[in-house]
């Protein structure tokens, strides 16, 4: 297949760093004579713009592309930025109507989606797994509604209500996560405020309903529903999980005491946080959340406000290029 590549790039993600990293592919591009336009976003949002414009340009994708002996190029998108840069681009091809596969330089600071999916963080083995793919790879990804302020979209990663979703808007106001992505240790930033978030987070009230049954847990800490094993930065936080079946996992901690919560973390870092009495784990392909008492929100890395939520989650897929290896 004869491609011509989009690129589109935010250089402000990772504090500068997808700008270096979009130069970089761009090389590449460039010493493989790979035809390409390259679309910078010069403000917060205007990638959304940008995806509109762009999609009537785009090629959706079918089988018999594969048998086609046509030469007219595949034109396929490559997002440059962070999870919240491609989630803003997915959610406004969800929310126009249109089915488009795209792919993604991973250059924000946490970089989870590809970490879950098995997409390289390094611009040139990425480079490799875009371009010698023939065919993208059918990712499973949540839509969720949310009723109280009547929203709705499409989530990669998660979303998450209580400690995790703090870090995220405690974090990307920093100060020094944008020095730590400078040098490039910007999860670092959500591991440093994970100690401030532990000692803030209270424990809020949350009902759940999955496979129709209804469950209430008073003292929660935790409470995030997901479709990678990963958040902030490569916590493992539920590592059953698996972007490529049509499932998705919630798991809700309750705030244990000072002691059992270093147990916890420990647990954590060795991936045996799973059988830990504070942990629970539910899988489902229907899920409802409610969470009366204001909390704060994220999706996909990106902060969703203090406030109540009703979000009921299904699933649906995403097209994105690249070669699983």
């Amino acid at each position: 297949m004869n491609f011509h590549y989009h690129l589109l790039i935010n250089p402000a993600a990772g504090s500068g760093n997808a700008s270096k990293k979009a130069e970089q592919l761009i090389d590449l591009f460039d010493q493989h004579n790979y035809t390409y336009t390259p679309y910078y976003t010069e403000y917060a949002g205007e990638e959304k713009e940008i995806a509109e414009r762009l999609a009537g340009m785009l090629t959706p994708w079918n089988e018999e592309l594969l048998q086609s002996s046509t030469d007219e190029p595949y034109h396929l998108l490559i997002v440059i930025g962070g999870d919240g840069t491609l989630h803003q681009v997915v959610n406004q091809f969800y929310l126009t109507g249109v089915e488009l596969p795209v792919s993604y330089i991973p250059a924000g600071s946490g970089n989870d989606f590809a970490r879950g999916i098995g997409l390289s963080r390094q611009v040139e083995e990425a480079f490799k797994q875009i371009t010698e793919a023939d065919r993208p790879q059918k990712i499973n990804v949540l839509l969720y509604e949310e009723k109280i302020k009547e929203e709705y979209g499409l989530v990669l990663n998660n979303v998450g209500i209580g400690l995790d979703a703090l870090i995220v808007a405690t974090a990307n106001a920093s100060v020094s996560k944008k020095w730590l992505n400078k040098y490039k240790l910007g999860s670092a930033s959500y591991a440093l405020y994970l100690i401030k978030s532990l000692l803030l987070q209270k424990t809020f009230p949350v009902m759940i309903e999955v496979n129709g049954h209804q469950q209430e847990f008073n003292r929660t800490f935790l409470c995030t529903t997901t479709n990678i094993p990963y958040f902030g930065g490569g916590v493992p936080i539920a590592p059953m999980a698996d972007p490529k079946k049509e499932m998705i996992d919630l798991v809700i901690i309750e705030k244990p005491n000072i002691f059992a919560i270093t147990h916890l973390l420990l647990q954590l870092l060795r991936r045996k946080h799973t059988t830990n009495k504070h942990y629970r784990h539910f899988s489902s392909s229907r899920i409802r959340i409610v969470s009366v008492v204001p909390q704060h929100g994220q999706a996909d890395g990106e902060t969703m406000g203090q406030r109540s939520y009703d979000l009921c989650f299904s699933t649906s897929s995403q097209y994105i290029w690249y070669k699983d290896n």
